[in-house]
């Protein structure tokens, strides 16, 4: 029996999160640590500066639902 596969979601996580739970949500979708994640967005900070990956974050934050409970 052919049986399909169910798409990937993004969602945020609701056990591993520091503020509102994107990038434990991002490390759940590709399969990566959090941290890393957390990790890249302190370096975007530096790079970008403090406006540009908040704005990205808090639309990130809207944007995500929040895992629903199993």
């Amino acid at each position: 029996m052919l049986r399909l596969m169910e798409p990937k979601r993004l969602y945020r996580s609701t056990t591993n999160r520091k503020i509102a739970g994107v990038c434990g949500g991002m490390g759940d979708y590709f399969d990566t640590d959090p941290t890393v994640i957390r990790i890249i967005a302190v370096v975007l900070l530096f790079v970008t500066g403090l406006v540009p990956l908040f704005l990205a974050y808090l639309v990130l934050w809207v944007v995500i639902p929040e895992r629903p409970a199993a």
